[in-house]
C-alpha cells in the first residue's frame, strides 16, 4: 500500500461513521470508477471541503479497505477527471488489528468551480447538498468563473441589482427561480441572469436544493 501515515485510530473512525454521509463526508466500501468519484472530489472542493472514508458501506459498517488501488483511483480522479487538478491527501486508521480505512480529504478549492471531465468531453460542475452530489447551477457556476477572474471588488450595486436583492430577500425560504424574478420583476431574462451571476459571484445570495433543482435563495447569515 502506498506509503500514507498510520495511527490507532478506532474511536475517531466509529465517531466519523457514527455521523453518517453528510455534505462532509461520504462512505465508500471501493472505489473503481475514477470519473463517479470525482464527482464527489468536484462537489466538496466547490462546496467547503470533505471527506472520503473508504471502506466503509452505505450502512455504516465498517469493512475495512479491500483493495489498495482505491487510492490510485482517487488519485486519478483528482488530476486527471477533475478541472483543475485537485490534491488529496490520505490518512490510514487501524479499526482493528485487519481492518484499515483510508480517509481521503478533499479541501474547498481556492479557485471555483472544479468540474469534472465527463464523457466525450462536457465538463460538469458540482455541489454537495446533504448526502448527495447535485450538478451546480449554471448562475452558480457563472458566478464562480466571474468570481475567480475579477477577484476582490468593492460591492456597488444599481436599480435593477437592488430590486433583485429585495425580492429574493422577500421569496420563501425554499428560493424562487429566475424566470419568476423576471416576470414579477418586469426585467428580461437575459438581464435578470447576468445580474444573478455578478450578484454570486460578490456573495450576495445563495442557493436551495429543493429536492430536483436550486433555486435563488437570500445570503446565509
Amino acid at each position: 500500500m502506498k506509503d500514507i501515515p498510520t495511527s490507532p485510530g478506532a474511536r475517531r473512525i466509529r465517531a466519523w461513521v457514527a455521523e453518517g454521509e453528510h455534505e462532509r463526508q461520504d462512505f465508500k466500501l471501493t472505489i473503481t470508477d475514477a470519473r463517479k468519484i470525482a464527482r464527489s472530489i468536484s462537489a466538496f472542493a466547490n462546496h467547503s471541503g470533505g471527506r472520503l472514508l473508504i471502506g466503509v458501506k452505505d450502512n455504516g459498517v465498517i469493512a475495512g479497505v479491500r483493495n489498495e488501488e482505491d487510492i490510485y483511483v482517487v488519485e486519478q480522479a483528482a488530476q486527471s477527471y477533475c478541472s483543475p487538478p485537485q490534491d488529496v491527501s490520505f490518512r490510514a486508521y487501524s479499526v482493528d488489528t485487519s481492518v484499515t480505512v483510508i480517509v481521503a480529504d478533499i479541501a474547498r478549492a481556492d479557485t471555483r468551480p472544479v468540474e469534472v471531465i465527463e464523457a466525450e468531453g462536457v465538463r460538469k460542475a458540482y455541489f454537495r447538498v446533504a448526502d448527495e452530489n447535485i450538478a451546480a447551477h449554471h448562475i452558480m457556476v457563472e458566478g464562480w468563473r466571474l468570481q475567480a477572474s475579477a477577484g476582490p471588488r468593492a460591492i456597488k450595486l444599481g436599480h435593477d441589482e437592488s430590486r433583485i436583492l429585495a425580492y429574493i430577500d422577500a421569496a420563501p425560504a425554499e428560493g424562487v427561480d429566475e424566470t419568476r424574478i423576471a416576470v414579477d420583476l418586469h426585467i428580461s431574462r437575459s438581464r435578470v441572469e447576468s445580474l444573478l451571476i455578478s450578484l454570486a459571484s460578490l456573495g450576495l445570495i445563495s442557493f436551495a436544493f429543493d429536492g430536483t433543482r436550486f433555486r435563488i435563495a437570500p445570503q446565509k447569515d
